[in-house]
Order: C-alpha cells, then structure tokens, then sequence
C-alpha cells in the first residue's frame, strides 16, 4: 500500500486541508442528494405500518438513525472513502483499481459488477429529480387542499427548466448551491430541534435497544421496511463519487459537522411531530413548520431538490464521459460549459434521454410515494455493487492484521447490502422495475460496445503487419513524396493502419514525416503532462506515438502534438503543415445468418454508426483531416 489509511492507492497530489470555501461547496454540490431525504423518508416508511403507535415510531427512528450511522458515516465516509483510485471515487473507478492485474474470466466477472452499478447510476439519475421535486410540490397541497391537481404539472415545469439551462452550464448557479444548502441543512436541524424540544421523549428512539425491540416484534414486516428506509441513504454513492471533487477530508468534515447533525435532528422532529398527533404522518415533513412558515418552507424545498437533481445530472454527464474514456460507450459530443473548471461539461444526447425519462416517471407515478418503490432498487443495487468490488480490492492492497479488519468491515458491509437489496427486489413489480429494466438495457448496450470494439480490434491486428518493418521497406523504395508531415491515427500500436495503405493505394504519396498515433485511455482518472506520450522512431521518416489520457481526462490530439514538437523539434509538427489521416469503418453484418444469433451484432453496428466523429472527439481541426472509408464485416 502506498497510504497506510487508504485501501487503493493514494492520490497523485498531497492532500490539501480544506476551507470553508471547499466545505460549502462541497455542502451544495455532494449532499443535495441525501439532504432532501427527510422530505420523504419518514412518510414512505409510516405508509407501510399499520396503525403505528409510539412504539413502532420510536423503533422506525432508532433503526433509521443507526442505519445513518452504519451505512454512511461508516461505511462511505470512515471506509470507503480511503478506497480510492488516485483521489477519485465511485462505481468506475474502484472497477478500474480492481481491475489492475486482472486477466481471464475473473476479470470479466469484476468488470461486469462495475457496469452493473454504472447502469442502476443512471436509474438513480432518472428517480431522484422526479422524486425530489414531487415531495417538494406535494407541499402546496397543505397550504390549500385545492392545489392538488397543480402539484404535477409545477412539478413538470421546474423540471423542464432545470434541463434547458443545462447546456449554459452550472458554474453561476452552482456558486448559490452552498449557500442554499447551508440555509436548507441549519433549517432542518432549527426544525427538528424546536419540534424535539416540544416531545423530548422521541430522544429514547436514540438507544438502540427500540430497534432490536422492533426488529424482534415482527421480522418479516421489519425487512420488508427497509425498502422505505434506505430511503435515507440515497446520495450516498454520490457522496464517494464525488470525493475527487473536494477531497476526502472536506467531505468528512462537512458530514460529521453539519449534515449528519442536521438530518438527525430532521428525523427525530418528524417522529415528534407524529407522537404528538399521529394524523400528521401523511406528510410529516412539511408538519415541522408553522403555518405561517408553510410556503417558505416549500419554496426552500424546491430550490433543495433541484440543487439534488442538479448534482445527478451531472453525475450521469461524467460517468457517461468515463464510459467513453474507458471503451465501454461509443463516442459522443462532449461540450464544455466553463472555460476554467474541466469538470463542468454537457453532454446533449444524455440530457435529452435522461429528460424524456424523468418526464415519464413523472406522469406515470403522479406522487413520491408511488416513486419509493422505484428508487430504492437502484440505490442498494449500486451499493451492493461497490461492496463487492471493495471486496475484491482490499486483499492486494492491504497488509497484515489491517487487511483482516478491512475484510471484517466490509463482509458487515456486505451482509447488510445484500439484506436492503434483497428487500428491495421485492418491490420490483411497484416500480423497481423501472431502474431494472433500464440497468439491464443500459448494461447490454455497454457489453455489446466493449465486446464489439474488441472485436474489431482483433480483426485489425490480424489482418495488418508489422509497422516497423512496413515503413523501413517504404524507405527503401519510396513513393512519390510530398511536403508536410501526416499524422496516421491508429487503433492499434505496432501495427499498420488502413488509412495509410489506402493513401498509398489511392493517392500514390506519402509525406516527407509520418507520424502515427494511438490514443489510449489509462485506469487512472488523471495522467500529468509529463506522462502524455511516448515516441518511437520507426525510420528516417516514421515515428510511432502514444498518447495517453485518463479516464477523466478528454484528448486533444493537438495539444499532444504540440507537446512533442515542442521536446522533438528534428519532428516538424507546424499546425499549418500537419495533415491527419484517419479510417473510418462501416460495420456491416453478414445477412446470411439469422438475426436472433446476429442481433447483438446488428446493435453493434447502430452504435457504430450514430457514434460522435472522431475528428470532434479528439479536438482535430476539420480542415486538416482526410478520412479513408473502409467496411468492416461482422
């Protein structure tokens, strides 16, 4: 181990103490998600009892608070949060760090719990915005019970709103997320304490004796809640994705100091709200308040849940970004919102998709409750997920009594997943079939582009020759050559590509310098400069390059060249006289068999087809490119 206190390997960069500045940011960027929890948590967790007395709120707070205390403030923020890749967190990372080394089918078994978390990532996108802005609206309904009909329809609206000012970017909205937050959490905990102080009895609930006792009077009907509590755990996968981002101990501060203290306070004012007039369970959240506090208070919930469905928004913006960087999507458009932060990014196809979806559940479900059932299926299925691989992980980075306590830990960690998961599948005809039936078809997508691509790639490095040995025979009998330096962009390294043999064919030229190109993507999330490329001289005229970026990193073929013109001047790659060659394949599937053994390869060539241009991808100038059309048949 490089870091006696991380399980993967440590971050490149010494780590910096946090400011305040960081720690509100953090407040408004990582905790949107699970500090809009309590708005229905509680609520969805009461519909499921029957008749509850004292006993049964008591017992439901003591068990939801020490699942906070396990789950979260263990798990992710004393745990997990040491398991990373370089600094950065979640579902892809800890893949790749626990991909390192690995070959054969074990590899492959690994690489698809990583996915499998991935795609029910993307489920999570979908539920949170539809159900964090519904059970912000669902207040309107106590100001005036004939605001009902309304609550969908505003709900539509400031949905729409949140994914049109998407392509404008964050960064001047995000700048309100901290503050915002910050009054939301310090609201929640006024709330919750004011109602405590009121009904201090609720405070037994904090002995954890109540959730024994109420896991004891009935086990079956307790397991079967759990699929309503983990409720108040949603984010917190979001909360270790987004470690890189401020790092490990500004996350941890700002969870112990303030979230953590504010949600409990949120909870256990709910539950004394409920001892003191159990009517109020219908929506216990919004009872917190006065009524002369009511409409504040729904304004300010409406302004939290779209700081929380900001934050999976983009969350799907960089794990769709990190798919592409690690072969496991086609390519698509990736437009920069911020000219300083690399982070801010918008990607239309994801947004557009990820809108029509929301909008869906939106009609379809009609109220948070009904979307309860969908939601908890994608989170404890992600969190399952990254057990798993955490499990795979730590015996080849931990050593002596400390891998066994890391082992310990997370076979606790471990049970207790698969126990929320498990309660949790049987809500699939409720709901969860929703982020089932998107996970399975997002994860059938991203196999069949991962094991397409490899496809092909065997192909190519079958069909082609050695490129040294190729570029010393043009030396020795050389074509007709021609001013400029071309640059060959190559799929695969050592080998010849189609573009060149097509030139050669066609064009009967080549250039006075060859260079040629592959561009690979590292299991790291961030490669340093000095490690960009490597260069090889082939012959007098040829060099071969390798360009490496890393999974959170977007290429700039460009900005590489530059780089090795400028340590390599006897290489003339003047922008002005630089021409790029590039071959772009036409995937097509023999028609002779049939399609249900051929589907997958017909998906394959979709994909193919609707993928993002390469030039765009990687930041080539369209002037300076000539692409050579070839076929490939599958």
């Amino acid at each position: 181990m490089n870091d006696a206190s991380t399980i993967g390997e440590g971050p490149v960069k010494p780590a910096i103490t946090p400011t305040a500045a960081m720690m509100l940011g953090a407040l408004g960027v990582v905790y949107g998600d699970i500090g809009t929890s309590p708005l229905y948590t509680i609520k969805a967790s009461l519909a499921r009892l029957d008749n509850p007395g004292e006993a049964e709120v008591l017992g439901l707070l003591s068990l939801l608070f020490w699942m906070l205390m396990t789950v979260v403030s263990l798990k992710y923020m004393i745990i997990m949060l040491r398991a990373d890749n370089r600094g950065e967190g979640g579902t892809l990372a800890l893949m790749e760090l626990a991909l390192r080394g690995v070959t054969g089918p074990r590899r492959w078994r690994l690489m698809i719990m990583g996915l499998i978390g991935a795609c029910l990532f993307y489920g999570d996108s979908m539920v949170t915005p539809a159900i964090s802005v519904l059970s912000a609206m669902e207040g309107i309904v106590l100001i005036s019970p004939t605001l009902q009909p309304w609550v969908v329809p505003l709900s539509i609206v400031v949905l729409a709103g949140l994914f049109m000012i998407q392509s404008r970017g964050t960064g001047t909205v995000g700048k309100l997320f901290g503050p915002v937050m910050l009054v939301w959490f310090l609201t929640l905990g006024g709330l919750g304490a004011w109602r405590i102080a009121l009904e201090p009895t609720v405070l037994l609930a904090l002995n954890p004796m109540w959730a024994f006792g109420f896991i004891a009077h009935a086990p079956w009907e307790i397991y079967l809640l759990l699929g309503a509590i983990v409720l108040a755990l949603t984010g917190a996968e979001t909360i270790y994705a987004d470690m890189g981002h401020f790092g490990r101990s500004a996350i941890r501060r700002v969870w112990f100091a303030a979230v953590l203290p504010a949600l409990v306070l949120c909870y256990f004012g709910q539950g004394a709200v409920i001892l003191s007039d159990p009517a109020t369970a219908t929506n216990p959240f919004f009872h917190l308040a006065p009524e002369w506090a009511l409409v504040p208070l729904v304004g300010l919930a409406t302004m939290a849940t779209i700081i929380a469905s900001q934050s999976v928004i983009s969350g799907a913006f960089s794990v769709t970004r990190q798919a592409v960087q690690l072969g496991y999507w086609p390519r698509m458009v990736i437009l920069h919102t911020s000219a300083h932060e690399e982070g801010q990014i918008y990607l239309p196809r994801v947004n557009i998709l990820l809108f029509i979806a929301v909008l869906v559940l939106v009609l379809a479900f009609q109220s948070s409750e009904g979307l309860a059932h969908a939601y908890g299926f994608a989170v404890t299925g992600t969190m399952l997920m990254t057990s798993l691989l955490a499990f795979a992980v730590v015996p080849r980075y931990a050593r002596g009594y400390r891998r066994w306590l890391w082992l310990c830990l997370i076979s606790i960690f471990l049970i207790i997943d698969i126990l929320l998961f498990s309660s949790n599948t049987l809500k699939i005809h409720d709901g969860g079939w929703v982020p089932l039936l998107v996970g399975a078809c997002l994860l059938t997508l991203m196999i069949t582009w991962k094991q397409g691509r490899q496809t092909m790639h065997d192909k190519l490095a079958g069909d082609q020759q050695p490129l040294k040995t190729f570029m010393e025979g043009l030396e020795e009998y050389p074509p007709t050559r021609v001013p400029g330096t071309a640059v060959f962009m190559s799929m695969i390294e050592n080998t010849v590509p189609p573009a060149l043999l097509h030139n050669l064919k066609h064009n009967k030229i080549l250039h006075e310098q060859a260079l040629f190109l592959t561009v690979e993507s590292a299991d790291v999330p961030y490669v340093p400069a000095s490690e960009r490329y490597r260069l090889e001289r082939l012959s007098r005229s040829g060099w071969q390059a390798v360009a490496r970026w890393g999974f959170k990193q977007e290429p700039n073929v460009p900005q590489a060249l530059e780089q090795i013109g400028q340590a390599h001047p006897e290489l003339n790659l003047d922008p002005m006289q630089t021409s790029y060659f590039l071959s772009r394949q036409t995937v097509i599937v023999r028609r002779t068999l049939p399609f249900y053994t051929t589907w997958r390869r017909h998906l394959f060539a979709f994909m193919a087809r609707n993928a993002s241009r390469s030039t765009r991808f990687y930041r080539i100038p369209p002037n300076r490119v000539v692409e050579m059309g070839m076929q490939m048949e599958l």
